[in-house]
């Protein structure tokens, strides 16, 4: 072939012009030829060497304490291409894992005959930094690792291994292009410091956060012997309308000597799941008693094995829990299971739509009772522990969905919860901008709307510690939505206003069985119940010495959230009293009592058996619609269909009257749908004690 004139001078150009070029960068020994003029620098250099060395080749590795030797040794002589591999490494076991990335680079460069093990931990950088086709073409280049890998990560590499690291970074490539429309605030300095701040937990209504810290001032003041931070302790702050207050040490008996640290919060707040690391790792519970917590109790041998029991969630309920072991038996690493707390059964794998191959981690579920969140390093993970969701649909959980980018990352993201409306979620990472190695960070899904997603160079991220840098449109997701009521208030004194310690019963009306038991606080007579729709819902609450008290809530399957506030004055024993009775019920125009009004009917007659000397009036009572002789006998009939039922099951007739208002006793006007529903209502008054 001939070669047009331009191309034979341009290959000419090449041939003889690339021995002119700059030779590659090399790697400086640590040699007296290198650094002859400087040999008190060459000591020192090789002593802070010497001794980040003994830490590194120690096993396990200490990495954080060979760090600062290995900087230092890096100051004298940046070139040296094995030191900044082995300062590399120890920034991939730190809590600052993209740290490594420049000295990574300047590594490979430094030696262009770099081994498989220098790829593989250049890949894992570039891989931690979201750099997907460049940490692909690292980890292909590290195939073999073979013989070349020791401690850390790359010690028992695989080609599948590799293989599925190429795998997330695809999977990374995905989730990025398509990010998940969110503000990702920092939470700021009233719950983050300069240390690691993490695994957030908060109550149903967002009014509770606790946390767990490495900062100063723990309770037991130990240092860890590896470098981070101090020992953990529990941390707590309340919601101020706008931010959060001050988090606060919760002191002893919560936190000890020891690590101490959250790993879930009842709905209500006033249970808390701990950690602990002794057996091998163990969960406890603590129970608000008033205002503080008491000592936590070690969950039963159900639960607590001789293996690695980690993280735990309540049920909306409160009757099972969710936790996370890596007992024998399961699919691989750490595997989620489900335990029935009253009962006596083995807990129940949750199976493989679930528990995959590798390790699943930090299982919360939703107040909804039907959306869970938990992290895997399985599925299409982007890398690390990811957080997904999962929906159970009639018994079955739909396939895992991967949270997106930005809220997962390279790393890993563990310990996610959320508001039960699902708005907000909690959870912490290590970002640009933060006040520690790890913060908490507060999540707005933003909802279908194309709204601005704000970022912070290549990360999604509102911050207010950060300035804004760009503003991106992002395609839209639909907010999780929370099928669920929370109904919260106070229960007090109806004579003095005084805050009660009561006990409260939430009960399936359809079924009549009593599905969750719950208490006030003993000291400020809060409570908070999580009702999730699908369900005609009873609440009764009752204390000794005072009549029940009862409320309706029916909230049919699909039902949005709703946050109800139900302040509840309980009211003593005493001759005219009324109360209402909101879960007897009656088809439209007749007097003919529905089976949902058993378990309320059952609650009276206990009543009337346990004080023998106890007379009621049996009262119903109608609204305006329609005329009011017919109202007036609807409601006779009404009270007398309440007499009967009590009377047919062992209550004495001459204890009970009843009597029809009509519509001549309204509690509220009867001007809105809502308030005539209030007006039809059947109420007893006591007439003797």
């Amino acid at each position: 072939m001939i070669m047009s004139l331009p191309i034979r001078l341009l290959f000419l150009f090449l041939l003889f012009a690339t021995p002119a070029l700059p030779a590659a960068a090399q790697s400086t020994a640590f040699t007296k030829d290198n650094f002859g003029d400087n040999k008190e620098g060459l000591r020192e250099a090789m002593r802070e060497l010497k001794a980040g060395d003994e830490e590194y080749r120690a096993d396990p590795p200490r990495y954080a304490q060979a760090l600062p030797h290995f900087l230092a040794a890096q100051e004298f002589n940046p070139n040296n291409a094995a030191l900044n591999v082995k300062i590399g490494d120890c920034y991939l076991n730190s809590t600052t894992k993209t740290a490594a990335l420049p000295y990574l680079r300047k590594a490979a460069k430094l030696d262009v005959t770099a081994d498989a093990r220098t790829h593989y931990l250049l890949a894992r950088a570039l891989h931690l930094s979201a750099k997907w086709a460049e940490a692909i073409a690292e980890y292909q280049q590290a195939q073999p690792v073979g013989s070349n890998t020791r401690n850390g990560d790359a010690q028992s590499l695989t080609a599948n291994d590799l293989q599925r690291r190429i795998l997330e970074c695809r999977n990374g490539q995905k989730l990025m292009a398509r990010p998940t429309r969110v503000f990702i605030d920092n939470a700021g300095p009233e719950l983050n410091s300069s240390a690691s701040d993490y695994g957030p937990v908060v109550s149903a209504d967002e009014s509770t956060i606790l946390i767990t810290s490495r900062r100063a001032g723990s309770t037991g003041g130990k240092k860890d012997p590896e470098g981070n931070g101090f020992f953990e302790d529990i941390y707590q702050a309340t919601w101020r309308g706008k931010a959060w207050s001050a988090a606060t040490n919760l002191g002893t008996p919560v936190n000890t000597d020891d690590h101490n640290a959250t790993v879930g919060l009842a709905p209500d707040g006033q249970r808390m799941l701990v950690y602990a690391g002794t057996n091998g790792g163990d969960l406890l519970e603590a129970t608000l008693g008033g205002t503080t917590w008491d000592k936590p109790r070690r969950l039963n041998s159900r639960i607590n094995t001789n293996s690695h029991e980690t993280s735990a969630s309540y049920s909306p309920d409160g009757r099972y829990l969710y936790f996370v072991s890596d007992r024998a038996g399961g699919a691989g690493g750490s595997d989620i299971y489900k335990v029935d707390l009253a009962g006596k059964n083995t807990p129940v794998n949750l199976g493989p739509a679930i528990n995959t191959a590798y390790g699943e981690e930090g299982v919360f579920m939703q107040p909804d009772g039907k959306n869970m969140f938990f992290s895997s390093e399985g599925h299409n993970s982007m890398g690390g522990y990811d957080i997904f969701k999962s929906v159970l649909e009639n018994g079955k959980w739909s396939e895992p969905e991967n949270l997106g980018w930005p809220i997962n990352t390279p790393d890993d993201d563990v310990f996610f919860v959320t508001s039960a409306s699902g708005r907000h979620g909690y959870y912490s990472s290590d970002r640009p901008g933060g006040l520690g190695a790890k913060d908490i960070y507060r999540i707005t899904f933003l909802g279908p709307e194309k709204q601005p997603v704000l970022s912070e160079e290549d990360q999604l991220l509102a911050s207010r510690l950060a300035p804004v840098k760009q503003t991106v449109l992002a395609p839209a997701v639909a907010v999780a939505t929370a099928q669920v009521t929370i109904l919260k208030g106070t229960v007090t004194d109806d004579a003095t206003h005084q805050p009660l310690d009561a006990a409260i019963d939430l009960v399936d009306n359809t079924s009549g069985q009593t599905i969750a038991n719950f208490r006030s606080n003993a000291t400020s007579g809060k409570y908070l119940v999580s009702l999730p729709s699908g369900t005609n819902y009873g609440i009764v609450v009752r204390q000794d010495g005072y009549l029940f008290h009862s409320e309706n809530f029916d909230l049919p399957a699909g039902a949005a959230f709703a946050e109800v506030v139900k302040d509840i004055p309980l009211k003593r024993l005493e001759i005219g009293t009324t109360i209402v009775l909101r879960n007897i019920f009656f088809d439209t125009g007749k007097a003919t009592l529905r089976p949902e009004s058993t378990a309320e009917l059952e609650r009276l007659q206990k009543l009337l058996t346990e004080t023998p000397a106890l007379k009621l009036e049996m009262a119903g009572h109608t609204d305006d619609v329609g005329e009011a002789a017919m109202n007036q006998d609807l409601s006779q009939r009404r009270a007398q269909a309440v007499v009967t039922y009590l009377t047919q099951h062992g209550v004495a007739a001459a204890r009970l009257t009843a009597a029809g208002y009509g519509e001549t006793k309204p509690e509220v006007p009867n001007t809105t749908k809502g308030n005539r529903q209030l007006n039809r209502r059947t109420e007893f008054k006591v007439t003797a004690k």
